[in-house]
């Protein structure tokens, strides 16, 4: 069984946990509908960079 030779430092520990970050959507204002939207989404009216798919 594989078994550490010596003690992982805690600089070793979280620099491998710090690419396990959660980040924010990102998000944008339609100019159409003037709302907050996600990137690459659908607004809630149906719009996509600013004509209507819906």
């Amino acid at each position: 069984m594989a078994v550490p030779k010596r003690k992982t430092s805690k600089s070793k520990k979280n620099s491998r946990r710090a690419s396990k970050k959660i980040s924010l959507p990102s998000i944008h204002l339609d100019k159409t509908t003037g709302e907050y939207v996600r990137n690459h989404h659908v607004s809630q009216q149906g719009y996509y960079n600013g004509k209507k798919v819906l």
